[in-house]
This record gives structure tokens, sequence and C-alpha cells, in this order.
């Protein structure tokens, strides 16, 4: 399980059916979960809803399935928390099948269902996951520590080379999980496509393909959840792929500082450095701007302003290195900034303009007697020049209009409605709303509750129409009207409730 970024309470300690002290000691929130259940409803989130077949789409679960996974969620917790505290598989399930601890009723329920035998081997595999994810994380036992945590992220990633456009766009997509992640207060927070993709500059397109070809296969970002409504997907930011085998990314992706062949006696390593040294603060806070755009100033732009705020007074080679662009889009860069007063350039090193960042939080001090160039408002002259002003006003209203479609059609699924027909009949626009897929025409009905069959207009023996217009096929294996069979639908589910 993800980083928990709560402030740990006082200790308390559980007891065994035997009335004996346990032999073990659980956090508060713990212990309650344990004898009271998920009173919070923290654990119901998302266990009423799963992903569709195409990976993207979300489908609602039915009762008894989201009851079920709210039921494991909340015994994986308690497992978490045993195997954390230095527990044992055998603590757990004892406190798990104790008849008055709430937050075992899932797995007493299986076992009351399939037997003692079949949940004693759900509750070893829930502790073999447990005890790999307790091993795999570290417990962030208050906020200040998470901070921390988020810091050394950050620090990572500005040291990590971004090469090529496809890199950088990857760069600033994971700067607006770290802003993201910073309000939140840890490595596990909510966000969505269009929120993110506002955040960084870019649209929904390029944000899903670095997403797919850059940050999940290096491990820098994992979506635990999809968002659904109006909640948001669920992330978790990782510390990237840490010596694990990256795959090489396709090779339309690829840039000459990738060359194909060493025997084609070109460079035998990458132009840019192995490490980078940039200010990803700044990069964050400039990249929604419209100057910034794919049209614009662009993402080349972003890297080498971030590391000449970071280290000042830097030459061609140096920029190649800490910005990880290539020589010939550094200086193709530099000239660009430097036509809008945004560099300077003394001799061979380049650093930015005194007041170059000033309306950002990040302007550097201006020197005496210097001459004052553009300030935050050559921003917006820099993306007049390119076109691109509006770029990111359009997105935000393109985007909402995409919620609003959304959450509509949300509301009609909610509502099992059918798109109308419009006819018009006498001058007048009446709606005709559709016929719903389970009920029939009433030209089908037949005396006595019968249906007629469309083709031959004669009464079908095998069906029935219910009082609310639906269909019933009655077969030779099962006789009982309709009554019978809802009076028996209501007796089962009152029975699985009670074993719940």
């Amino acid at each position: 399980m993800p980083h928990h970024n709560h402030q740990t309470e006082p200790r308390r300690q559980t007891s065994h059916p035997n009335g004996r002290p346990g032999l073990h000691q659980l956090p508060a929130a713990a212990a309650d979960l344990l004898l009271l259940g998920d009173l919070t409803g923290r654990y119901a989130a998302g266990s009423y809803s799963r992903l569709g077949s195409d990976g993207r789409t979300v489908v609602p679960r039915g009762d008894r399935q989201g009851a079920a996974e709210h039921g494991h969620r909340i015994t994986a917790a308690i497992a978490c928390h045993v195997a954390r505290a230095g527990g044992t598989v055998d603590e757990l399930i004892r406190l798990l099948l104790h008849p008055e601890h709430e937050g075992g009723r899932h797995a007493r329920g299986i076992a009351l269902r399939s037997g003692e035998t079949r949940a004693l081997d759900y509750i070893r595999r829930v502790w073999a996951s447990a005890e790999a994810a307790v091993g795999s994380t570290r417990l962030l036992e208050s906020r200040h520590q998470a901070h921390e945590v988020l810091a050394a992220l950050r620090d990572r990633i500005e040291t990590t080379p971004w090469r090529g456009a496809r890199g950088r766009t990857a760069l600033r997509v994971l700067r607006a999980h770290l802003t993201f992640a910073e309000t939140a207060g840890g490595l596990l927070h909510h966000a969505s496509e269009r929120q993110t993709a506002e955040e960084a500059g870019i649209s929904r397109t390029t944000l899903r393909a670095v997403y797919e070809t850059v940050l999940k296969p290096q491990g820098w970002l994992r979506r635990l959840r999809a968002g659904h409504g109006r909640e948001g997907s669920t992330w978790y930011l990782d510390e990237g792929s840490a010596g694990r085998a990256v795959p090489a990314p396709p090779s339309r992706f690829r840039t000459t500082q990738y060359p194909p062949d060493p025997a084609l006696e070109e460079w035998h390593i990458p132009e840019t450095a192995a490490t980078a040294d940039i200010d990803s603060t700044v990069i964050g806070r400039l990249m929604g701007h419209d100057a910034f755009a794919h049209c614009g100033l662009g993402s080349a732009a972003l890297m080498l302003i971030g590391a000449l705020h970071a280290r000042s007074a830097q030459t061609v080679g140096e920029l190649v290195g800490t910005s990880s662009v290539s020589r010939a889009t550094v200086y193709r860069t530099l000239q660009r900034l430097a036509e809008y007063g945004l560099v300077h350039h003394h001799g061979e090193t380049w650093s930015l303009a005194p007041r170059a960042l000033e309306g950002i939080g990040n302007g550097l001090p201006e020197a005496a007697g210097a001459p004052r160039p553009r300030s935050a408002n050559g921003w917006d002259d820099v993306a007049e020049l390119h076109g691109t002003v509006g770029i990111a006003a359009r997105r935000q209203v393109l985007h909402a209009a995409e919620r609003a479609a959304y959450r509509a059609r949300l509301e009609r699924l909610a509502e099992h409605r059918s798109r109308a027909v419009i006819i018009v009949r006498d001058g007048h626009a009446v709606l005709v709303p559709a016929p719903r897929p389970d009920e029939i025409s009433s030209a089908w009905h037949a005396p006595g509750g019968g249906v007629l069959d469309p083709v031959t207009g004669c009464p079908a023996a095998d069906w029935r129409v219910a009082t609310d217009g639906r269909l019933i096929l009655i077969t030779p294996a099962d006789q009982r009207t309709y009554n019978e069979l809802a009076a028996a639908h209501a007796e089962a589910l009152s029975e699985w409730n009670s074993a719940a």
C-alpha cells in the first residue's frame, strides 16, 4: 500500500479473543478500524466502481461486488497495520475472526459461506501481500517527514537528464504532479487528466503519450485508480527507475542524442551529461503560460531558464549538460531568448536578465545601474509574437465543456435515459422519449398478460409481460409467476444481507 501521510496517534493495545493482551500494539486509528470498522468511509472510495475492459472508462460494480471490495480493502489495511507493528499471520487470523471485531466482518463472511479453510487461505494471501507492501515502503509519521520525502524527490527530478522533446514534456507533466502532491502533503494525490494538462500547458493527447512512453515505464508515476464523476484519478509519485532496466522508446521518438550504431563513428555516449542541474520550481510556474506552448518558446526554453536560474553564468557547453538540451538547440534557443531581453551574453557565458522572472516570485537581484529589461508582462508579448496568445484559455474552455458533457452523460446513465426523438407536428416540436430496451411495444401485448409474436401475430407461450412492461421468459425448468420470482429474490437478498 502507498505511504500513509497521517500523524501517528498514541498506540492502543488490542486484545485477543481469550481476553489476554495482544502480542503487538497498533496505532489508535488501526485499532478503531479493527474494532469499529470503516466508520468514515475512507476505504469505500472506488470500491463500487472499476475500470472497464478498455482500461479507460469506469463502470459501476454491483452492490454485492462493491461490498466485497470494500471489505477486502479493510482487511488489507488491517493486515498492513499488523505487519508494520511486527505481528504475525496467526495474530492477524485471531484478530479478524474475533466475533466482536467489526473490521473482520469480510473474513468471517467468507468463513460462513465457504468454510474456515477458504477463509484462512484468503487471510494468508492478504498477509503475504501486506508483508511485501510493508517491506517495500516506509511509514511517514508526520507531515514534515512527508515534505522531506517530496523535497528529496524534487532534487532527484532536477538532477535527472530529460533528453529530447519527449523527455522535456515528461518533465512538465511530472512537475505538475509534484505540485499536486505538495498541495496534498504526500506522494499520494488526486488529479484529473484535464487538470494536469492545464497545469503543464500541454494537450491531453500529449499528456497520455508521455505517461505511457516515459513516466510509467521509468517508474516515476503510477495511476492507482481512474477517476469517476467529480473525483480525479488517484496517482502515486515514485522515485524513478533507480537502476531498473528501462525499455527503449519507439524509434520515432529518438533524436540525434542517441546515435543508432557506434560502428558508424558517431559518439558512443549521449551528447548531454549523465546528470542535470535545473530549478524545477521556476519551470513549474512558467510552463502553463502561452509563451511556452508548442508553437512558442517550447520546453527547451524552459529547461535553459531553469538551468540558468539554478546556476548563473554558464557556457554553452555547460548548459548542454545541466539542461539536457542538445548543443544546436541550446544555441538556437539562447538566441531567441536574447532577442526578447531574457538572457544576457557576457563573453562565453550566458545569464538570465536581472528582472527576467519578475512577477512569478523568482526574480534575480538587479545590478546597480543596469538597464531594466522586460518585466513579467514580457511573457505576454512573447506569446503574441509567436501567435500563441489564448491557447491556455481556449484549453480551459474546451475542458470545461468536456466536463459538462461528461457529467451530463453520467446523469443520463444514472437515470437510464436514452436519446429522445423530436418530431414536428402542426408546426410544434413534440418530444417523443425513446423506449427502454427492456420494454416492449403495446402492440405486442396479448390478453391475460401474454405476448404476441411480432412475426406470426400469435401468442408466444414462453413469454409474459410484467406489470412494469418488461418481458419475462417462462422456461420449462421454472414455471413460477412474476410475483413468486420477486418474492424469491427478496428472500435471497435478505439472506445475503444477514450473512454479510
